[in-house]
């Protein structure tokens, strides 16, 4: 359940009641929504290539990546807002490729939040409710129930120009959740709030979906949001999918170079396969993990991928693998962290982002100017074939 806790922004909302029950929470792992081989073209332009992937009942997956990759097509094709060129879209195991929007069992909500400015919040959040012609008593019971389930009891007779943007993000979900959809769809819902509200209705939006059991899909492009929020990723670019996992996964094990780039920062480091999982890279030999790029012959051109944090500090051995050091160039300051920018020696022109704690950054003197002593964590090394026009 939630715990209590104020509005948003401070104003109009009250904590949430100890109980609230909609949908009973499932345990994931039956399939809830199948797309088969979906493509969407317009005219010779191809937003959409072979998509197929598969939610579990319950899921919280979020479609992720740049603007134009294809995330938004993609959720508006499973609602029925686009109509895909080629595939099939089961929900429930109901095919519903073709069925019109009404005809779909999903709530959505959408980043403009999209409310009736000339209705009160009590009658934007019964609009789907009154649509099916039940009972006045009834409706309101339910819409009583569904605004204090977001934190909005007692809002009902203010109109939407009266809330703030948290609030009326929190009556657009509310409003979504009305019929009890078995699929909640989130278009970008919190890219018009302010940073601290985001994080907040991000939690929010969260710990509800979790109450609810409600399959829910998520379109973003903050990382930072996927990241924090999801049971699974689906990260996209030009229309294909690149790869689906756990957040976990995705950041640590990413399946491409735009994958390994995209999701958090990372290092690129141009190198050369030696053969036996072993790769030159300026004047250090460094290995991967068994089985990460045991497979790159001798002599091909490669490009390593290591997070700033996957470096080793304190006393360190002569014999230490990964072994570096390095002056700090620069420092890029970020709160409880920081990012140091080394000049690693025998590494000409392939700078280092290692990222310190502010209390290792006292601890070990990471200053402008310092020289630095650090290991590399060459299991975390991710190997990807060379950019093409890179020679070795």
């Amino acid at each position: 359940m939630f715990a209590p806790r104020e509005a948003l922004d401070g104003r109009g909302g009250e904590p949430l009641p100890a109980k609230a029950t909609m949908h009973t929470p499932t345990t994931a792992g039956d399939t809830y929504l199948e797309l088969h081989g979906v493509h969407k073209r317009y005219g010779g332009f191809t937003a959409l290539e072979s998509i197929d992937l598969a939610i579990a009942r319950g899921e919280f997956v979020c479609f992720l990546g740049p603007s134009g990759c294809g995330k938004t097509t993609l959720l508006r094709t499973i609602a029925g807002l686009e109509t895909q060129t080629a595939g099939r879209i089961l929900q429930a195991g109901r095919d519903i490729s073709v069925l019109p929007p009404a005809q779909r069992d999903y709530g959505i909500v959408f980043q403009s939040y999209a409310l009736f400015p000339n209705l009160s919040i009590a009658d934007n959040v019964a609009y789907g409710l009154v649509n099916r012609r039940q009972p006045r008593a009834q409706i309101a019971a339910r819409v009583d129930e569904l605004l204090a389930l977001v934190g909005l009891p007692g809002s009902g007779g203010k109109y939407p120009a009266q809330m703030s943007g948290g609030q009326q993000q929190r009556v657009a979900l509310a409003r979504a959740l009305a019929t009890s959809p078995g699929l909640l769809l989130l278009d970008e819902p919190l890219s018009a709030l302010d940073a601290i509200v985001r994080v907040r209705l991000r939690n929010e939006i969260r710990a509800l979906q979790r109450e609810l059991g409600v399959t829910t899909v998520m379109v973003t492009h903050d990382q930072e949001e996927a990241l924090s929020v999801a049971d699974r990723i689906v990260v996209m670019n030009h229309g294909v999918i690149e790869q689906v996992g756990t957040p976990a996964q995705v950041y640590r094990e990413p399946a491409s170079p735009f994958v390994a780039e995209f999701i958090g920062k990372v290092n690129r480091l141009q190198a050369v396969a030696e053969g036996g999982g072993w790769f030159r890279c300026g004047d250090k030999r460094l290995q991967c993990a068994p089985g990460a790029g045991a497979d790159f012959r001798a002599g091909r051109a490669v490009q390593l991928y290591l997070r700033p944090e996957d470096r080793i500090v304190g006393t360190l051995g002569d014999d230490t693998p990964g072994l570096c050091t390095g002056r700090v160039l620069r420092i890029e300051f970020l709160g409880g962290n920081c990012l140091a920018e080394v000049d690693v020696d025998g590494l000409p022109g392939q700078p280092l982002q290692l990222q310190y704690s502010l209390n290792q950054m006292d601890e070990f003197g990471v200053r402008e100017g310092a020289l630095l002593r650090f290991a590399l964590r060459m299991d975390r090394l991710r190997v990807f074939p060379a950019a093409e026009g890179v020679q070795a």
